[in-house]
């Protein structure tokens, strides 16, 4: 599969588990959550790594170490303050804000010497922004100025810095990205086991909230996690972080099936977040007299 769709898929599963997230909080705690995700994700992850790859797992268990790192910044990191901000902000507030991922991304791969910045890529990158923006706000300036911090905002504002560092980080390792992924679960779940057991385990208190976390262990999980990391050893830092904008656009495509259609804004802005990573990928239309 091209990285450019692996990228449309992980973050389409990721944008379920903004909206499914956003509800299962309100019946089990964040750490819990987390906790709940991965126990129910590793062993599928090591098994998809088995098969797909076969791995020296000896190779790869040398590089424990900066698996743990990783896996505490990105597997943990990430998704425990995504869910603590959910409890205190909105998922659209959080998406707002998560779009800011894509800008760091390229900051810090620039400075880090893993990117160059060319105009497409920043052309590419304030596309996206633009559209994200129109899409949270419904065109309306008023509503963008009036948005205040709180606490939950400025937790979300830790899991961009959190995902921005995994993503660059995880690109040095050369380990197999399935392998990487599943013991990186594997790690950070032994160490987190204790750590949750000790503040208090939530069960998800009915049947719905089971289905809810089964399905945020088998596809933003397993799912988004397998196709982010294969595609991000294939593309430039630069392209996975504008590609992070379509969550809000799938956001949105769920919000319509389950009811609730978008605005023509929402279109533009989706337009604009798609050209924006499209252009910032480097992938060009072919011209007209072309395709005959």
């Amino acid at each position: 599969m091209p990285a450019v769709a692996l990228l449309v898929v992980a973050t389409l599963l990721w944008a379920g588990n903004y909206l499914v997230g956003e509800l299962v909080v309100a019946a089990v705690d964040p750490l819990s959550l987390t906790w709940w995700r991965w126990v129910l994700a590793a062993v599928p992850l090591v098994v998809l790594a088995q098969v797909l790859e076969r791995p020296d797992w000896r190779a790869v268990a040398r590089h424990w170490r900066p698996l743990l790192l990783y896996g505490a910044i990105g597997v943990v990191g990430y998704p425990l303050l995504l869910y603590a901000a959910l409890e205190h902000t909105s998922a659209a507030s959080a998406s707002i804000i998560n779009a800011a991922n894509p800008a760091l991304i390229v900051v810090a791969a620039v400075l880090l010497g893993q990117a160059a910045a060319h105009w497409r890529t920043w052309t590419g990158l304030g596309l996206g922004l633009v559209g994200v923006l129109l899409v949270l706000t419904g065109g309306s300036v008023e509503r963008l100025l009036t948005l205040s911090f709180n606490l939950g905002d400025l937790l979300m504002l830790g899991a961009v810095v959190a995902w921005t560092a995994y993503t660059l980080l995880g690109r040095r390792l050369g380990v197999p990205p399935l392998a990487s992924t599943a013991v990186q679960v594997l790690l950070t779940t032994l160490v987190l086991t204790p750590v949750t057991l000790a503040a208090g385990l939530t069960a998800p208190p009915d049947a719905a909230s089971w289905w809810s976390v089964l399905y945020i262990a088998l596809g933003p999980s397993i799912g988004s996690y397998v196709c982010w990391n294969l595609a991000v050893a294939r593309v430039s830092p630069t392209v996975a972080g504008v590609s992070m904008n379509l969550v809000t656009v799938f956001t949105l495509a769920i919000a319509a099936l389950l009811g609730r259609p978008p605005t023509l804004v929402q279109l533009l802005g989706g337009a604009l977040v798609i050209g924006g990573v499209l252009l910032a990928s480097g992938v060009r239309a072919r011209a007209g007299g072309r395709g005959a």
